[in-house]
């Protein structure tokens, strides 16, 4: 998919908007999901689409859902609090958005030298992760389940390569969340853009590096147009983990049967789009290699080191936090982000280290 395919046509941004309150009926319920996504978005789009449908059909059109691309009824950073205000019922986005909401919500989201996306749904599922989600979000009137997960994004494209960590310093880059506080502290001047933003800010100038969200997304918004060198890994957001909210209110009106199907869509969503992500993300590095003349390149270990100081400094913090809620995520969270990182070595990691010795190139 090209980049105009799904930039063309996005609406501005509403301002003020509202939408007439859900379609209730005896035999159906209408709600309006917004996304942080331009319609059309690989992945992005591709799954806030998926989610709805599906809910819809499981619910035989008792709940049916309409999905808005970002900028149709609110702007891509404004999904939390229209759906927590009630001017939509449901939105798609990712947690690391809100940190500014709560420093907590960005640890559902990604962590800088984090979980990958298979121990975040573990610690969600079996170790009191959702628990802590629901407790923070119950604090703005929404019900949240983790739904999907780009896979480990990379750390940017850059017009010019990088080989220590004075290279970033000063550099305009654009990132979120924790990835973006990490690079803060080594003298980034961090860059926070809407998706749809990013391609004009690299080819004009504004901003000397950037991501959005991985090879797949990235090269559908034609970022290697503009910029040919491109590195991995993103150690600032080991997975990206996508979310559906619904406003609270309209979570509790609904019976039983209909909330379990949204759960059940949501966790079959988490494992099928992080699928999604993993075989287009290593299928769109091939082609921006082969085909596009793109530099793929290794992050060195200096940027890398240096940057895992300013993550444990980060980390060091959130275990001391003034909010008692921060504390007890980051505690929860590096808990199990530790009994995974031992076993790891021996199981995935291992794996992945030793299979490097298997199958000629095909």
């Amino acid at each position: 998919m090209k980049r105009r395919e799904f930039l063309t046509g996005t609406a501005l941004a509403a301002t003020g908007a509202t939408l007439a309150s859900p379609a209730l009926t005896q035999s159906r319920i209408e709600w309006d999901m917004v996304t942080s996504w331009p319609t059309g978005a690989p992945g992005l789009d591709d799954s806030a689409r998926r989610i709805a449908q599906r809910i819809t059909d499981l619910s035989n059109g008792r709940l049916h859902i309409n999905v808005h691309g970002a900028g149709e009824i609110v702007p891509s950073f404004g999904v939390f609090d229209a759906v927590s205000q009630g001017v939509a019922q449901m939105y798609h986005s990712v947690p690391a958005y809100w940190i500014s909401k709560n420093k907590a919500i960005g640890m559902f989201g990604s962590f800088p030298f984090g979980m990958n996306m298979q121990e975040k749904l573990g610690w969600m599922y079996w170790g009191g992760g959702q628990a802590l989600y629901d407790g923070i979000y119950d604090e703005f009137g929404l019900k949240g389940f983790l739904a999907g997960g780009t896979g480990p994004q990379w750390f940017g494209w850059f017009h010019n390569e990088i080989h220590t960590l004075d290279d970033l310093n000063g550099m305009r880059i654009r990132t979120t969340g924790f990835s973006g506080e990490m690079l803060r502290r080594v003298g980034v001047a961090v860059v926070t853009l809407p998706g749809g933003d990013v391609f004009q800010a690299l080819q004009s100038g504004t901003i000397d590096a950037g991501e959005f969200v991985g090879p797949w997304n990235d090269f559908a918004f034609g970022f290697h147009q503009v910029a040919k060198n491109y590195y991995g890994p993103g150690v600032g957001e080991p997975c990206s983990t996508e979310e559906i909210a619904i406003n609270a209110s309209a979570y509790n009106e609904l019976p039983d049967d209909l909330k379990l199907i949204i759960k059940t869509v949501a966790m079959s969503a988490a494992d099928e789009t992080m699928m999604d992500y993993e075989i287009n993300n290593a299928r769109t590095v091939r082609t921006l290699r082969d085909e596009h003349e793109v530099n793929i390149r290794q992050l060195p270990q200096e940027i890398v080191e240096g940057l895992a100081v300013a993550a444990n400094e980060m980390a060091a913090e959130l275990l001391e936090d003034d909010d008692p809620k921060v504390r007890e995520v980051m505690t929860s969270y590096a808990g199990f982000r530790n009994l995974m990182a031992e076993y790891a070595p021996y199981a995935t990691g291992g794996q992945y280290a030793a299979r490097t010795m298997m199958f000629p190139e095909g």
